[in-house]
């Protein structure tokens, strides 16, 4: 056998190996599925003066995607911050190629719009962290602005 018959073969062992050690990691060391669902456009800061009204506190949202073409239930998924508020979606359904704005504080909630019921703003504005869970709590997305 020549010296880069050797090396070929050796080559095909090499990756043969590797790819026996790749798919025999334990399951918990994957990471969350793809998934077509991101973060979209996020409005941390409401307009004009922060006011406590239902207004202002609705124009504090944040705006979740779906990127694919399939329909995503969303049902026991999650939105939180830094500080823990979360907002857990009921019965939804989010369309190929839709977005659905979560909106801070009380409505009435449609297929564009959804409302976490709040009395209080969530998203901090000098820097805040916006996490999306699937229901097994898997990490689908995280959008950080701001400080840390």
């Amino acid at each position: 056998m020549s010296s880069r018959s050797i090396s070929r073969v050796c080559a095909v062992l090499a990756a043969g190996a590797a790819l026996a050690t790749a798919t025999a990691l334990p399951a918990t060391a994957a990471t969350a599925p793809h998934s077509p669902v991101t973060f979209g456009a996020i409005q941390y800061d409401s307009p004009g003066k922060d006011d406590g009204s239902q207004r202002s506190l609705n124009a504090e949202w944040v705006t979740v995607t779906n990127t694919g073409r399939s329909s995503v239930n969303l049902k026991g998924w999650t939105l939180s911050d830094r500080s823990h508020h979360v907002y857990t979606f009921g019965a939804f359904t989010l369309g190929g190629h839709n977005s659905v704005r979560v909106h801070t504080g009380i409505g009435r909630n449609t297929r564009s719009d959804v409302y976490q019921d709040r009395r209080a703003y969530v998203w901090n504005n000098a820097g805040d962290t916006a996490t999306l869970r699937d229901s097994h709590s898997r990490v689908i997305a995280t959008r950080t602005w701001g400080r840390r």
